[in-house]
């Protein structure tokens, strides 16, 4: 027997045991909160079937007979869901093919489109990834041609179009076949929602307030704004009918986030709170609306809504447990206009990931820090303690001391991305604390208050950079016009910032050499991330204006690069690239050249997806790095749970309004 039959029996066996097939009693009333019911794919996970009863027993074995039969001479396609939606609640698991495992980062990484017919999801090994499209009576997806590196898919209302991330950029692809299009830029985005008046609203960075662009593309107009205490807008869902918009509002000055609506156009109805302490809602068509409890327990809960007077009308009831949730506030669950919900289970993807060493044959050594939500990390000059930065709600810098292993929070108001001055006595970090993401600095001790390094209007990026004596800091700054620049502080005087390298490109993850004299960043100008060095501090850059300054540049990467790092000898320069260390010689006397890039190692690894900045350091022999391990959840989940015309039990739970 092929084994693409024995599939099909495999999942048929597991609808018809989710359907009640054979008399095998499931009652509905519990469907929503009992644990999903599928038999396994392999042979060496058939304990789970160990605890059957004989009846059961039996009434599979006849149906393995049965559905044996059906393959030597009969039909065997699978249910479809219209078929079997009439069964509430009834579940089933969606297994994955081992090579298809999902991508789960902190964005979601699948969606469900409006007639429930297809899953559209994230897979692939390591930082190599793809969307595949699968029919829910299926057994395997098929690949989408052009999403590699995509992440945050969505549907159009007609189904017809799948939009998604990549490469800093909203895109959107045509099921029907063909290359996908590019909407808009969107460096670090946070969500996005396709109306019926072909309007896309949409977070592009996790620093921002919402914007809206023509499904057609185009350029993007602000929609909501910031408010005080708040650090951003995330995960937009419009309502029926594209004139309102619900979101999840986080920031460092509320208590919890929050879920919002508000109008696309200026009018009467302005943006009002509707649910403390809640995040990525959704409107189901009963009238009611989904959303995930805050923090990172995976329970959803829902609220009778009136989509007319926009009030939640009634308490909110918890209809599913266990749903993966991120720290994001991103929930992985997605619903048809049919009631067919399909979620992952499992619980913060992040939570255990594991600090590590690294050598340069890809030997790796754990070190004794506790598993965390660790993001971001920068190893001190002397190689004895790690500033690193936790993830939460509101992030902050803590430090490690490898030698005595104690991990000891540094800031208490916000801050990560740390990087150590040169001399090993502060931290800088950025922070929204006095609005305006901008760049502070705190003694590595912990005495004293952090003070403010820059004032800029425009938010700072997360990429910065100390030359080695410590008086200029190089960062990079989003400008209206020119997107990404690079910019530099003179700390001497009373000097201001002026502009280093100002394109029509994309510029991040400016790194000083050792020496001082160069400067390592990172550019999309040839169309996708490479590492460049240009002289340090070369000819000045005009303060405005979309030309270079700094004369002549290398390009040190060959077919991408990202997370650019000086060997401490200034010898060699280490980048990450698809899942892969990468290091390149560099000579710089009598004149500069950059030698051939080579691999030195790969690795299930947190890397930068949006920022460019490195996320992993080198010992001060060039020797070791020091590397984020991600959690067994982040290395790939291999089922989705599904749960068909769930809408039913949630009428009756939590009965809205007619």
């Amino acid at each position: 027997m092929a084994w693409g039959e024995i599939y099909r029996v495999r999942d048929k066996i597991a609808i018809a045991e989710a359907l009640e097939a054979a008399d095998v009693r499931i009652e509905m009333e519990e469907a929503l909160t009992a644990p999903a019911t599928a038999l396994p794919a392999a042979a060496g996970r058939r304990g789970r079937c160990a605890g059957r009863r004989p009846a059961q027993s039996f009434i599979l074995s006849t149906l393995v007979v049965g559905c044996i039969s059906v393959i030597l001479g009969c039909n065997t396609n699978l249910a479809s869901p219209s078929e079997t939606a009439s069964a509430s609640g009834a579940r089933s698991v969606l297994t994955l093919p081992p090579n298809e495992p999902l991508v789960v980062r902190s964005s979601p990484t699948f969606a469900l489109s409006p007639d429930g017919a297809h899953v559209v999801y994230a897979a692939g090994r390591g930082d190599s990834r793809q969307l595949y499209r699968r029919a829910m009576d299926s057994l395997e997806g098929q690949p989408i041609p052009g999403t590699e590196g995509a992440s945050t898919p969505f549907f159009s209302p007609d189904g017809h179009w799948v939009g998604f991330y990549a490469g800093g950029q909203m895109k959107k692809v045509s099921l029907g076949g063909g290359a996908p299009l590019t909407l808009c830029d969107a460096p670090n985005p946070s969500g996005a929602s396709w109306g019926t008046n072909d309007t896309i609203v949409f977070a592009p960075t996790n620093i921002s307030g919402l914007w809206q662009v023509s499904a057609a593309g185009g350029t993007p107009q602000p929609l909501t704004r910031l408010e005080t205490g708040e650090d951003s807008h995330r995960w937009p869902e419009l309502l029926p009918g594209g004139k309102m918009v619900l979101f999840t509002v986080f920031g460092p000055g509320l208590d919890a986030p929050q879920i919002a609506v508000h109008p696309l156009e200026g009018g009467e109805r302005e943006r009002r709170v509707l649910i403390e302490g809640g995040t990525y809602p959704r409107y189901a068509p009963t009238g009611h609306l989904v959303y995930a409890q805050a923090g990172t327990s995976g329970t959803l809960l829902a609220a009778p809504f009136d989509l007319a007077r926009l009030e939640v009308t009634d308490a909110p009831v918890p209809i599913v447990e266990g749903v993966m949730q991120s720290n994001s506030g991103a929930a992985q669950y997605s619903f048809s206009i049919s009631g067919s919900l399909v979620y992952i289970p499992g619980g913060d993807p992040a939570s255990e990931r594991r600090l590590v060493w690294v050598d340069r044959q890809g030997a790796e050594q754990p070190l004794a820090a506790p598993p965390r939500r660790y993001v971001n990390l920068h190893l001190s000059p002397d190689d004895q303690r790690l500033a690193v930065q936790i993830d939460s709600p509101n992030p902050d810098v803590w430090i490690y001391d490898i030698p005595r292993e104690t991990l000891t929070r540094l800031t208490f108001a916000g801050g990560g991305f740390p990087l150590w001055t040169p001399d090993g006595k502060r931290v800088t970090f950025p922070s929204r604390r006095a609005g305006v993401p901008n760049l502070f600095w705190k003694p590595a001790d912990g005495t004293g208050a952090a003070e403010q390094l820059t004032t800029r209007a425009h938010p700072t990026d997360h990429s910065f950079s100390w030359s080695p004596d410590g008086q200029v800091l190089a960062f990079t700054e989003a400008h209206p016009i020119t997107g990404w620049d690079l910019w530099v502080l003179p700390l001497a005087g009373n000097s201001k910032p002026r502009p280093f390298l100002q394109t029509p490109f994309r510029e991040a993850a400016p790194r000083f050499s050792p020496d001082g004299r160069w400067l390592a960043y990172v550019s999309d100008e040839s169309g996708q991330p490479e590492i460049y060095a240009q002289p340090f501090p070369g000819p000045s850059a005009r303060a405005s204006g979309r030309q270079t300054g700094p004369g002549k540049k290398w390009q040190i990467s060959t077919a991408g690069g990202i997370e650019p790092v000086w060997a401490r000898n200034g010898k060699e320069l280490f980048y990450w690239n698809s899942g892969q260390m990468m290091v390149v010689d560099i000579t710089s006397e009598p004149t500069f050249s950059a030698g051939k890039p080579r691999l030195l190692f790969g690795g299930p690894y947190v890397s930068a997806t949006s920022t460019w900045r490195p996320k992993y350091d080198v010992t001060s022999d060039g020797r070791r790095f020091v590397m984020i391990k991600r959690g067994m959840l982040e290395l790939g989940v291999m089922e989705l749970n599904v749960v068909l015309n769930g809408f039913e039990k949630l009428k009756r739970q939590a009965p809205a309004e007619q």
